[in-house]
């Protein structure tokens, strides 16, 4: 211990002398020790050991060097205090930096993977810390690694490529710089943008950029001060912002109150103002009045519901709680006649489930929207004057307040009801994205069709609609023979059975129509799956799932009883699962506790099975392509069912997979592959199922999963954990009196195996099965797939459009094109 003090005495005394010479750099192997500083060659930083408030503990930390009142803005060991004063910050000859405490041990590094002849470690006059070489070269910098301050010219946002995020994260307190609950982000999902987050839970919203600033924050658009620069690209999303007079000190920080703000030193006070804050208000809080509601903090009460629109709880909203928003008065649908109705001066909704063009006319954009029955508005984000940018929304609109003159205009899809028949307004037809050629073939088609059908009006029986001669095969004697076996309800029977489709029977909605329960003359009880007439996604989906189906039966698929099929109603008849879906246990607060971990494990290997058979087991060999909690159904003794063949595909013995450019299913299940390049394959139904499993362990969703300290999905997060041995830290807190270790262990790391980036590397269902089952050794899995859902489209994809129409509470996509 005596040799170890004398050295760090020995090493003091030698740092002053070569310190002395260079007041902003420290060269190898020449430490950094308590009392002694570098400061930035213009006077602006200082480096030292600091020990906050009234803290005993110390830090490695950057501060203002000209300020009166300490204030640091960067914090190497945030996480792993010194106990003592008997810290060393040393650069090694490879060029890392490394802090040691007084018993030698490395409580911090730099990490750096890069190493060079002769590192030097300096202190910029921008804040910044670099490792470089002797040409100034970075090896490392420490504005990659930002604590709560944003400075001058250091980038925020995501690397897309590794999924690494640059953000700010509060303090736990003043004499605490640990991570806090608060942090600063930019959501790459969708159309980029920041959110202050607590935690998981959005906090705030500054909205896309506009070409100028960020969109939902007017306040903060340029000044004659500042210049800001925004970079978006398929390698990363970035914010920067820069002074114009390098004499003012200023700072942007996550504060611990969750309020972000922009500060400016005051010479004259000696102390920091504030310049901008936010949130700044009532309105400023994300969702408060929650989907097509419209705040205005200068209104009481603060929320009203957007034109056309009314509160989906009257009763609620009076009391002024505003958490159900509001819903359409007219509700839309795909055959109808619509129009947009033109919101002037507003805050622009929650972009994360939409896509953006940069080169798209306003006109253009309109037409995609039109055409695409999931499309719920339209606007250009883009204030510049160019008129160009065609930004889509495909979910309910969300976090949306009143601006006045520094807003902007969105385009609101309604049924044409709502605005009355204007002789001055064009009436436009909602249609269904269709490539032109088969467009006019299908044009053709029903020329054909019409004339056959004025030939056979005799057959008045025919139970589907009578301009499309595919529906005839379910209605025919053969047919019923020779492609289904299935029985046929007659219409009376269902309409008795659900008692008229009573609202009393729905038991839910999804992308096709509603599902109802009822109970046949018998006392059997089923469930009636009732296609909508005006569904954009229905005719193909509707077949495929009766002729898949029908020929499937296994205990951990569902059963289909039969359909019924008469003039345009089409509906199908499946067994009764009275503890509905996963999904509806599995992302709930109150229903979560009823499942504990061996009913989680029994649906697990359930569903497990299930697949195996539906690759490899049964006489067709189907490939599910849309596996999500949602369908998966549970009987009454928690049962797990596989359900929902509508975007199933077949494949013959010795394939394993295809191509195609209709992409199918919903994002945060499908594959990497699949969703970016149209390949499916049975290993595609494998990543699904593997992101299944993980959800099922941590009781969190994939798809808009953010971890405060990274901006990584589910799949990501779940990854650092397992490479750094932190998995039980994923199970979900029900679970945790009920849990096996080791199943869980197991579970996660088959989830793993599934979700690999390489379809090549994900284990096949059979393997799975084994692999649950058995306590056999498990290979180690490699990186996951970090698809996020970011898309592009150009005006040229308005006649061949490959954007995806949403289901109920989830991004399903279905790229219509012929099959």
């Amino acid at each position: 211990m005596e040799a170890i003090s004398m050295h760090l005495f020995l090493s003091s005394i030698f740092s002053v002398l070569i310190l002395s010479s260079a007041l902003d750099t420290i060269p190898a192997d020449q430490p950094l020790t308590y009392g002694n500083t570098i400061i930035s060659s213009g006077g602006k930083f200082e480096l030292g050991f600091f020990s906050p408030g009234t803290s005993r503990k110390w830090y490695l930390g950057i501060w203002f060097n000209k300020v009166s009142v300490q204030t640091v803005v960067w914090v190497a060991n945030r996480d792993t205090p010194l106990n003592d004063k008997n810290g060393m910050l040393n650069l090694t000859k490879q060029g890392n930096l490394t802090l040691q405490n007084g018993s030698g041990r490395v409580i911090w590094s730099s990490n750096s993977t890069r190493h060079v002849q002769n590192p030097i470690a300096q202190l910029l006059d921008s804040g910044n810390l670099v490792v470089r070489d002797a040409t100034e070269n970075y090896l490392w910098q420490s504005f990659d690694y930002p604590c709560d301050t944003a400075l001058p010219g250091m980038k925020l946002g995501v690397d897309l490529k590794t999924g690494y995020g640059y953000f700010l994260r509060s303090w736990k307190s003043r004499n605490d710089p640990s991570k806090g609950e608060f942090s600063w982000v930019i959501d790459p999902h969708g159309l980029s943008q920041p959110f202050v987050m607590n935690g998981s839970i959005e906090r705030y919203r500054s909205g896309p950029w506009n070409g100028r600033g960020f969109s939902n924050a007017p306040s903060q658009l340029p000044s004659p001060g500042y210049n800001y620069t925004y970079v978006s690209d398929p390698e990363k999303v970035s914010f920067m912002y820069q002074l114009r007079d390098n004499s003012i000190f200023a700072r942007v920080v996550m504060q611990l109150n969750g309020v972000l703000q922009l500060s400016i030193w005051n010479n004259q006070t000696l102390n920091w103002d504030g310049f901008v804050s936010v949130p700044a208000d009532n309105c400023d809080i994300y969702g408060q009045c929650h989907t097509y509601g419209l705040c205005n903090s200068g209104n009481s009460p603060i929320c009203r519901c957007l034109d056309k629109f009314e509160p989906k709880d009257p009763t609620e909203w009076a009391r002024r709680n505003w958490s159900d928003g509001c819903v359409r008065k007219t509700t839309l649908n795909c055959q109808k006649e619509v129009k947009f109705l033109k919101h002037s001066g507003i805050k622009l909704p929650d972009t994360r489930f939409s896509w953006y063009s940069p080169g798209v006319t306003l006109n253009a954009c309109e037409e995609f929207c039109l055409r695409n029955c999931s499309c719920m508005a339209y606007a250009n984000p883009d204030i510049t004057g160019t008129n160009e940018g065609c930004l889509l929304w495909f979910d309910e609109l969300m976090d949306i307040r009143e601006f006045g003159a520094s807003g902007q205009d969105i385009y609101i899809k309604l049924d044409s009801s709502e605005l009355g028949n204007s002789s001055g307004e064009k009436l436009k037809k909602l249609r269904i994205s269709l490539p032109l050629a088969a467009s006019g073939l299908l044009s053709a088609l029903f020329l054909i069709l019409y004339i056959r059908q004025k030939k056979k009006k005799d057959q008045s029986q025919k139970c589907f609609n009578e301009g499309m001669r595919s529906y005839q095969l379910f209605c025919t004697n053969e047919s019923k023979d020779a492609e289904l076996d299935l029985p046929f309800f007659d219409f009376a029977t269902i309409l008795d059975a659900t008692d008229n489709f009573s609202l009393n029977n729905k038991l839910g909605e999804g992308g096709f129509g509603p599902v109802f329960k009822g109970v046949l003359e018998n006392g059997q009880e089923i469930a009636v799956k009732r296609l909508s007439r005006y569904s954009a996604q229905g005719t193909d989906e509707f077949k495929n799932e009766v002729i898949f189906i029908a020929k499937l039966q296994h205990r951990n698929l569902v059963k289909l009883l039969g359909c019924c099929i008469q003039a345009q109603e089409k509906m199908l008849i499946y067994e009764y699962m009275p503890n509905n879906s996963l999904d509806w246990f599995l992302f709930d607060r109150d229903r979560r506790s009823l499942l504990d971990w061996p009913k989680c494990f029994h649906i697990i290997n359930g569903i497990a099975r299930g697949l195996l058979y539906l690759h490899q087991d049964s006489r067709l060999r189907i490939i599910h392509r849309d596996l999500k909690p949602s369908n998966v159904l549970l009987d009454i003794d928690m049962n797990p069912k596989i359900s929902d063949f509508g975007m199933a595909r077949s494949f013959g013995g010795n394939e394993t997979g295809a191509m195609t450019t209709r992409v199918v299913g919903t994002y945060g299940y499908m594959s990497p592959e699949y969703a970016a390049e149209g390949k499916f394959s049975v290993k595609s139904d494998v990543f699904s199922f593997g992101v299944l499993v993980l959800e099922i362990v941590s009781g969190k969703r994939n798809r808009g999963f953010l971890h405060p300290e990274h901006n990584h999905n589910l799949l990501g997060h779940v990854w650092i954990l397992f490479k750094e041995g932190r998995v039980l830290e994923l199970i979900d807190t029900q679970l945790r009196q009920s849990c096996n270790l080791s199943e869980i262990q197991k579970s996660v790391h088959v989830g793993l195996l599934c979700v690999q980036q390489c379809p090549e590397d994900r284990p096949s269902m059979a393997s799975v099965v084994m692999m649950l089952g058995s306590d056999v050794a498990l290979p180690l899995p490699k990186e996951p797939g970090f698809f996020n859902g970011r898309s592009r489209f150009t005006e040229a994809d308005s006649s061949a459009s490959k954007h995806g129409e949403t289901s109920v509470n989830e991004l399903s996509i279905t790229q219509l094109d012929a099959r």
